[in-house]
């Protein structure tokens, strides 16, 4: 007969067995300051919320992660533990920046050693397939970065104007023949902006390839902190047979590549027969001298990215002034005010991007309203590359930085109220002055310069012709300006029949009103 063990010990080796596994486990897939055995390094951080054995603060993250209210009401909870706040999601320790001073002092002037990105098996390797350069190590990313900084230039910069100004004209125009479509509008001149900066040329995309490409951007961004493998990264290890998320996750790369290759192929080719119009693509990206060293795929995404980011935060900071305009019509009213003094009442021309330094009110218009309602809740991670101590806390290597936008952005007087005045500093004309919204040191988005102008002067234009009123309920404490619907129920009117005039003519003029007549 096989020996039969007392149920008593047969308890007691079954909980021992338990207890080891658990310690294996949590050992192996703990933040490195949370490991006990071997661990010699006393690290201190910052307090936060309890969390769970192993999974760490993940519960709570995830939830809030649902829906954007949700997330933004979660953040801000998280302010209360101080300037900074530890998560621990999986294997990765995260700390919250809750105020523009930590900002400063460890994105900005520790960003030798806070520039890193951390390991995202899911967002980036398959989802991106390695090719997206925000969230690609450091290594890989500074050939992209070093090739972005063309955009970047101020003799670029005074290039584009020309384009930003065409294309918010013929937003006018289909404000004008077509108000109900509003948030269409926005998107289609913040994409046609891109699409002519990037890859030389009109918007002649059909209605089906523009919402495609916002699609797969909307999901990128969800992606990026979604998968429990990306908090867990050593699991991305297994081999691929012992990884069920893999097949799914790799169809959706490959339907992210198939999109942007629909776009990049036809600029290729007029590029490769030497009939491409100017563009940073043709001028820079592809140029022989500046002698990019990355992959005709890399090229591709590093195109694609910036019109399918550029093109989303535009189209989501429109809808959040148009917001502003039902809750403060008075500061809508002063920066019309102010473009009437410099246009003329009485709609004599539109507004122009050279007329920035003489409308500082609709630069700070346009940094309250990104402040005031800031469209990525959370910037992408900064990954420390050494051990760090900072104020009385030891950080380990690895450890990740958020910028936690929403305290961030409140750290300022009465940061309920709409106060675009707040920002008349001398530096109204700076957008990243006194602003994180970009994100911070190294990793700052590079196209922030750009963003300015392409913000002026469609804030400017719209303030200047045009105004809004609420048709149905609305909240802007429940702002859905990332929605691709219609985000809340808006009547746009023109201001009178001169502007209206005005921009029929400045649209037949620049060649644009037949586009703009077209349905989006």
């Amino acid at each position: 007969m096989p020996l039969m063990l007392p149920m008593h010990i047969l308890a007691i080796s079954i909980s021992l067995g338990a207890l080891f596994v658990f310690v294996v486990v949590r050992e192996v897939f703990a933040p490195p300051h949370l490991r006990t055995l071997f661990q010699r390094k006393q690290y201190r951080l910052p307090p936060g919320p309890a969390g769970y054995p192993i999974v760490g603060n993940l519960p709570a993250w995830r939830h809030a992660r649902r829906s954007t209210p949700a997330l933004i009401q979660y953040l801000s909870s998280l302010s209360t533990h101080g300037e900074m706040t530890t998560l621990h999601h999986g294997s990765r320790t995260q700390i919250l920046l809750n105020t523009p001073r930590l900002v400063t002092e460890i994105i900005s002037k520790r960003g030798k050693i806070t520039h890193e990105r951390p390991p995202m098996p899911i967002a980036s390797d398959l989802v991106s397939r390695g090719k997206r350069v925000v969230l690609l190590p450091t290594t890989q990313w500074m050939e992209g970065r070093r090739v972005m900084q063309h955009l970047a230039k101020v003799e670029r910069i005074k290039t584009y104007t020309e384009m930003q100004e065409l294309e918010s004209t013929q937003m006018l125009a289909a404000y004008l023949l077509r108000p109900e479509e509003w948030y269409l509008h926005h998107y289609r001149y913040s994409n046609s902006v891109m699409h002519r900066i990037v890859l030389g040329e009109g918007l002649v995309k059909r209605t089906e390839e523009l919402l495609e490409l916002q699609r797969i951007t909307i999901q990128f961004l969800k992606m990026i902190g979604e998968s429990m493998v990306d908090y867990f990264p050593l699991v991305a290890k297994l081999p691929a047979c012992m990884q069920p998320w893999r097949r799914k996750m790799v169809g959706i790369g490959q339907d992210h590549w198939s999109i942007f290759e629909t776009w990049w192929r036809p600029v290729k080719g007029m590029i490769d027969a030497g009939t491409a119009p100017p563009s940073f693509v043709r001028d820079a990206l592809l140029h022989a001298d500046f002698k990019y060293r990355g992959s005709d795929e890399q090229a591709m995404y590093l195109a694609l990215s910036a019109i399918s980011a550029g093109s989303d935060n535009t189209r989501m900071i429109l809808n959040s002034l148009v917001m502003a305009a039902l809750c403060y019509p008075e500061a809508m009213q002063k920066a019309r005010d102010e473009a009437d003094a410099v246009c003329g009442a009485d709609a004599e021309r539109l507004p122009l991007i050279s007329d920035i330094d003489a409308m500082p009110y609709t630069c700070a218009l346009v940094k309250e309203v990104l402040r005031w309602r800031p469209i990525v809740p959370i910037v992408p991670p900064h990954q420390l590359t050494q051990d760090m101590e900072f104020e009385g806390y030891y950080f380990p290597k690895g450890t990740e930085f958020m910028i936690n936008t929403i305290p961030v952005c409140n750290a300022v007087e009465d940061p309920i109220s709409f106060i675009p005045e707040r920002w008349l500093d001398g530096n109204e004309g700076s957008i990243g002055a006194g602003l994180f919204i970009f994100g911070g040191g190294r990793r700052i988005c590079v196209g922030y310069k750009l963003a300015q102008t392409q913000l002026f002067v469609a804030f400017s234009r719209l303030a200047y012709c045009f105004d809004y009123a609420a048709t149905g309920e609305y909240d802007s404490m429940k702002l859905q300006h990332h929605l691709t619907t219609e985000p809340f129920p808006i009547k746009a009117t023109v201001r009178s029949k001169e502007h209206e005039q005005l921009i029929m003519d400045q649209a037949t003029q620049f060649g644009v009103l037949d586009a703009a007549r077209k349905p989006f």
